[in-house]
């Protein structure tokens, strides 16, 4: 065992909640130490060379939910991020018909209605009711969630707030509000349009990592949540992160090393010490032991408390608790290096949505049939697919002439009929996924030099996503805002004195924000007295 050494603060994951949060806190002046349990750091936002000359975005792989003022404030451009927008993409049909997807909303109109004349008209109504929800929630992103049960000044004052942001828009809008955030995608986007095809293209993005069908109440919130960022001020709109996700994590890392603070990587932490009712330090798997007053954790909830503590350091109840929190996993991955540039013949060679994501849809009831194979406990036979190529648009991704591609795969279950994944399961999906990208684009298998496969199995055992959650837990009502992740600690604030949650499972949640990470640093700074250098939503966002 090593000397054992002293820090103000140490955050356990290196993934970029984690890494921003370190960064506010050394910035604050305190001694801060990051442990990372992998080679490298990024946790789910991170880019590997699995093919030698290919740059993989190997988990999250697409950026806009980087919260602005925390891009702006840590100065990440000066650290070298540059985020590089893609506009448009497609869906393309069994039948060789697409439904395009464009970023001027004049043509996107035209488009709707190129399918149905009244959803074409209807388009504009849908576009306006979603920005307003996200004008609503976007000011709570950066600020504490209130709780609902406290008198403390502060809670009051925050769910003061909340009814003002509320009143803004009117009682309509409360009512509208209410009703949408329980209500199924399908049910949602049915209010709008008639034709199938345009609420199947619609409704991806609310499904998207999420343990739900389209019919499931509450996936109307789950597209709100992928509608919410930006690019470059463009609400709604994504972007390439230039040299893949993992440049996300690298430039927050570099913000924080400008402050002093320090990373070890491969250190995966088996223990948090707690001595008489609060938080000593962490224990490392290979026996070093590093002190502090604060330890903050960017796992997700589940193994955070399931697996870093003691039996005894936990009320058994709370540890029912994590037990309970809903964490399926109903996501996979595909990383392909190509040879070439795949052709879809329904596009064309020179269309440029070949530049954005690429769907293969039909209807909500194929949409529907995908989750009903997770629901029987196997990959589904005829998946979704988000398929990007990146390296159109950023080719630092890829050698000259090559290219690199990613494929989202939405239903993948945890387990294979109640049991755990073996490499045979994972080679019939990863089968089934090019199979059907075969379907759209004959010359694509030919091109295929190396296929990276992600099942929740490798999302758990590398990346540390319990079943392979990428939102470190369900975004359902039960755990949104002062419930997430559970009633009584949605503060940020774990139940031992000293110990904090960054994370994804914290609010407001998954994707690639920073928000769970810089809140979690305001609370920690609040409580240790010391002044706040987190900013909160600017007025120009």
């Amino acid at each position: 065992m090593s000397a054992v050494k002293n820090y103000d603060a140490i955050v356990v994951g290196a993934g970029h909640n984690g890494l921003t949060n370190a960064a506010y806190l050394a910035r604050a002046g305190l001694k801060v130490l990051v442990l990372e349990r992998m080679p490298w750091i990024g946790g789910a936002a991170v880019s590997l060379e699995i093919e030698k000359g290919w740059m993989y975005s190997n988990c999250s792989y697409v950026c806009s939910l980087l919260r602005p003022e925390l891009f702006r404030d840590l100065q990440l451009a000066r650290h070298g991020l540059q985020v590089v927008p893609y506009g448009g993409g497609a869906t393309i049909t069994q039948s060789g018909d697409i439904l395009g997807n464009y970023t001027d909303e004049h043509v996107q109109r035209r488009e709707f209605a190129r399918h149905n004349a009244r959803d074409g008209d209807a388009y504009q109504r849908y576009s306006t009711d979603v920005i307003r929800q996200c004008k609503f929630i976007r000011p709570l992103l950066l600020r504490t969630p209130p709780d609902p049960t406290s008198l403390k000044p502060r809670d009051l004052r925050e769910m003061l707030f909340l009814g003002r942001e509320f009143m803004k828009f009117g009682e309509q809008f409360i009512y509208d509000t209410l009703r949408f955030y329980t209500m199924s995608i399908a049910d949602f986007l049915g209010e709008y349009f008639e034709s199938d095809l345009i609420k199947a293209h619609l409704s991806g993005s609310g499904i998207i990592g999420s343990a739900m069908g389209v019919y499931s109440p509450g996936t109307a919130y789950v597209l709100l949540h992928h509608y919410m960022g930006d690019v470059d001020g463009s609400i709604g709109a994504w972007g390439y992160a230039r040299g893949g996700m993992g440049a996300v994590s690298n430039a927050i890392a570099s913000a924080y090393k400008s402050f002093g603070g320090e990373i070890i990587t491969d250190a995966p932490v088996e223990r948090v010490i707690v001595r008489n009712g609060r938080v000593a330090g962490v224990a490392t798997a290979n026996g070093n032991e590093y002190r502090a007053k604060i330890v903050v954790s960017n796992l997700d909830p589940k193994r955070t408390f399931t697996k870093l503590f003691d039996k005894g350091d936990l009320k058994p109840e709370f540890v029912e608790r994590a037990r309970n929190f809903k964490i399926r996993g109903s996501s996979g991955k595909l990383n392909i290096a190509l040879d070439g540039l795949p052709e879809f013949p329904a596009l064309g060679p020179n269309n440029p949505l070949r530049f954005g994501d690429i769907h293969f849809l039909d209807s909500l009831e194929k949409m529907e049939r995908a989750y009903d194979d997770w629901k029987s406990g196997t990959w589904s036979k005829e998946p979704y697919l988000d398929l990007l190529i990146p390296s159109m648009t950023d080719p630092t991704m890829a050698p000259p002439g090559k290219h690199f591609m990613s494929v989202f795969v939405q239903y993948v279950p945890p387990k294979i009929h109640g049991r755990d994944w073996t490499d045979q399961d994972r080679d019939g999906f990863k089968q089934t996924c090019l199979d059907q990208i075969a379907r759209y684009s004959p010359n694509f298998k030919s091109l295929v030099r190396h296929v990276e496969v992600r099942t929740p199995r490798e999302l758990e055992d590398e990346v540390g996503l319990t079943e392979g959650n990428i939102f470190q837990g369900e975004l359902t009502m039960d755990q949104l805002l002062f419930n997430r992740p559970f009633p009584g600690y949605a503060q940020y604030r774990g139940p031992v004195k000293g110990f904090y949650m960054c994370g994804s499972g914290t609010h407001p949640g998954g994707g690639v924000m920073a928000a769970p990470g810089a809140n979690a640093a305001r609370e920690i700074l609040l409580d240790l007295q010391r002044p706040n250098v987190v900013p909160e939503g600017w007025q120009d966002d």
